[in-house]
C-alpha cells in the first residue's frame, strides 16, 4: 500500500509544471486520500535523491516547509526563484498567482 501511494505521488510531482508549485494537500487529494498530506511529505523525503521537482511541493500557505531536506536551506527558494515564483513578505509562495492543482488520479482510493 505504501509503495502504491509512494509511486502515485511521484507520477504527480513529476507533472508540477515549471514555474508553478503545489501542496502536500492537494497532492494528497489528487492520490484519494486528502488526510494524508503528512504522508506525502515522508514520500518526497525518501525520494531526495530522485530527479523529481520536489521543490515545488510547499505547505497549504505556501511555506517551504521541505528546505531543510535540500541539504542547504537556501536551495529550495533558491529553484523557485529561478523559475520565476515569486514570495510574499513573510517568505511564503504566492500561492495566487503560483499555484498549480493536480487532477484526482484516475486510480481507485488505496
Amino acid at each position: 500500500m505504501k509503495k502504491d501511494f509512494f509511486d502515485k505521488v511521484y507520477s504527480i510531482v513529476k507533472r508540477i509544471p515549471k514555474g508553478k508549485v503545489t501542496t502536500y494537500g492537494h497532492i494528497a487529494e489528487a492520490c484519494g486520500i486528502k488526510s494524508s498530506a503528512r504522508t506525502v511529505g515522508w514520500a518526497l523525503n525518501s525520494a531526495k535523491n530522485s530527479n523529481l521537482p520536489c521543490h515545488r511541493v510547499v505547505n497549504r500557505v505556501g511555506a517551504l516547509t521541505g528546505k531543510i531536506h535540500f541539504g542547504d536551506i537556501h536551495l529550495m527558494e533558491d529553484l523557485l526563484k529561478s523559475e520565476g515564483i515569486e514570495f510574499n513578505e513573510k517568505g511564503n509562495v504566492i500561492l495566487e498567482k503560483h499555484l498549480w492543482i493536480p487532477k484526482k488520479s484516475k486510480v481507485s482510493k488505496i
